[in-house]
């Protein structure tokens, strides 16, 4: 059974920081791409950063500079997140693709206050 687990939302000041975690468990070996979308309310789900098995990585215009992924093993995925602000407010979900289709994550919030 394919599982993706996030961690690491929760509430920060605008300048502040976050990392997220996401762990993925169940047929790891297909996976050749993750990443992080995310959904403001009101808003469609959008690309924050993916990742490729090869470590070519993808940023949304938004948060390039600001954020960082990377990937430590085949099935652990990490967004570091600087300099965030009001409009970072959102939930964010861990993605993988696999041989079967794509995955997501229940999401973890995260809530930039002023």
């Amino acid at each position: 059974q394919v599982q993706l687990v996030e961690s690491g939302g929760g509430l920060v000041q605008a300048g502040g920081s976050l990392r997220l975690s996401c762990a993925a468990s169940g047929s790891i070996f297909s996976i050749k791409t993750m990443g992080w979308y995310r959904q403001a309310p009101g808003k469609q789900r959008e690309l924050v950063a993916v990742i490729n098995s090869g470590g070519r990585t993808n940023y949304a215009d938004s948060v390039k500079g600001r954020f960082t992924i990377s990937r430590d093993t085949i099935n652990t995925v990490y967004l570091q997140m600087n300099s965030l602000t009001l409009e970072d407010t959102a939930v964010y979900y861990c993605y993988r693709d696999g041989s079967r289709g794509d995955y997501w994550g229940k999401g973890t919030l995260v809530t930039v206050s002023s």
